[in-house]
C-alpha cells in the first residue's frame, strides 16, 4: 500500500490532472471561467487528526450540491429518518441531477433521494426554524462547527446566480408543491436551498466534513458528538447509492467509500474510521461530477486501499 505523504498527493494530482480536459468549467456560476479548467486541489484529513494538502486546495469555490449532505443531517436530526423519507425516497436514479421527468413519470409523488435536486429542495423545507434567516444560520453554524471554520463567507454573487438561474429548481418545487410533497413554500424552501449552495469552502473545509463523517459525528477538535451514529449511517449510505448523481453505481464500484459531488467541481469522500477528504476540480462532466477530481478519488482509493468492499478490509 502507498504511504500518504504530501509528496503522493502532488504526485496523484500531476497524474490526474490530464481528466480535466474532458470536461467543462460551470460559466453559470459567478468567475467560473476556461482558467480554472485545470486546477485541482486536496485536502486528506485523517481519523487522528493529521491533515495533508496538495495542488489548488487554498482556492475556494461554492459548495453547490455538497451542502445536501448537510441539509440531510440537519432534517434527520430534527424529525427523524421515518418523517424525511416520507417526504423524500431513498432509491438512486439514472436520470440528471435537475430531472423534473421523475416526478411526473413514476408512481411516487416525491423524489428519489435527498442528493438530487428536487429531492435537496424537499429536504431543506424539513428544516426548523421561524424564518428563512434562522433557518440558514441553523445550517451555517452547523456547518462551521463540522469544518471548525468560523470565517466562512456565503457568496452574495453565487447565491444571486442562483436565484437568476433558478427555471428549473422552481419548476421542481412548483411540482412538488402540487402533490403535497413541500412543508413550506416554494419560495422558503428555494431561497435556503440557494443560499445553502452559496457558502465558499477549500479543498480542506471539504475534508473536514468528510472526516466529521468518518469520525462518526465528531470533529477532530473535540470529542463532542454533533449527530448520532444512525443518521450518520443513513447519509453515508444514501451518499454511497447517490452521491455521484448517475455516475453513483461508477463510484462506488471504482472507489468504494462514500462521496457527495457538487456542480462547482467540489468532492467530498468518507472513509469509516480512516479518514475524509476534500477535492476541488472545476472541470465537470455531463452528469456533473469532477472528471480531473473524479480520477484522482479513484487513485486514492487504490493507492491507498480505500475500497470498503476490498477483500483487505473484510
Amino acid at each position: 500500500m502507498q504511504k500518504l505523504t504530501e509528496e503522493y498527493l502532488e504526485d496523484a494530482i500531476e497524474d490526474s490532472k490530464p481528466y480535466a480536459s474532458s470536461g467543462k468549467v460551470n460559466m453559470d456560476l459567478p468567475n467560473f471561467d476556461e482558467t480554472m479548467k485545470d486546477l485541482l486541489g486536496v485536502t486528506i484529513i485523517t481519523n487522528e487528526g493529521e491533515s495533508l494538502s496538495a495542488g489548488d486546495h487554498h482556492h475556494y469555490i461554492p459548495m453547490q450540491s455538497t451542502s445536501k449532505i448537510i441539509g440531510l443531517m440537519l432534517a434527520l436530526q430534527d424529525f427523524g429518518k421515518d418523517r424525511v423519507f416520507q417526504t423524500v425516497g431513498m432509491e438512486p436514479m439514472g436520470d440528471f441531477f435537475n430531472s423534473i421527468s421523475q416526478l411526473e413519470s413514476y408512481d411516487t409523488s416525491k423524489p428519489f433521494n435527498p442528493m438530487i435536486n428536487a429531492g435537496a429542495i424537499a429536504t431543506a423545507a424539513l428544516i426548523k426554524g421561524k424564518s428563512v434567516e434562522n433557518r440558514f444560520n441553523r445550517y451555517f453554524d452547523f456547518l462551521k462547527k463540522i469544518t471548525n471554520n468560523n470565517e466562512l463567507q456565503m457568496s452574495e454573487e453565487v447565491y444571486q446566480a442562483e436565484r437568476a438561474n433558478s427555471a428549473r429548481n422552481r419548476s421542481l418545487a412548483y411540482f412538488m408543491q402540487s402533490t403535497g410533497t413541500l412543508v413550506t413554500s416554494v419560495d422558503d424552501a428555494l431561497e435556503l436551498y440557494f443560499r445553502m449552495n452559496s457558502v465558499m469552502m477549500c479543498s480542506e473545509d471539504f475534508a473536514r466534513v468528510g472526516a466529521f463523517l468518518a469520525r462518526g459525528g465528531m470533529t477532530s477538535e473535540s470529542e463532542e458528538r454533533l449527530i448520532p451514529p444512525h443518521h450518520l449511517r443513513t447519509v453515508k449510505a444514501i451518499m454511497m447509492t447517490s452521491g455521484m448523481y448517475n455516475s453513483s453505481g461508477h463510484y462506488a464500484v471504482e472507489a468504494g467509500f462514500p462521496c457527495k459531488s457538487g456542480v462547482s467541481g467540489s468532492i467530498i469522500g468518507a472513509i469509516p474510521g480512516r479518514m475524509g477528504v476534500g477535492v476541488i476540480g472545476p472541470a465537470i462532466s455531463p452528469k456533473g461530477n469532477s472528471t480531473a477530481g473524479g480520477a484522482l478519488i479513484k487513485k486514492l482509493s487504490q493507492d491507498l486501499e480505500l475500497n470498503m468492499f476490498g477483500v483487505e478490509n473484510t
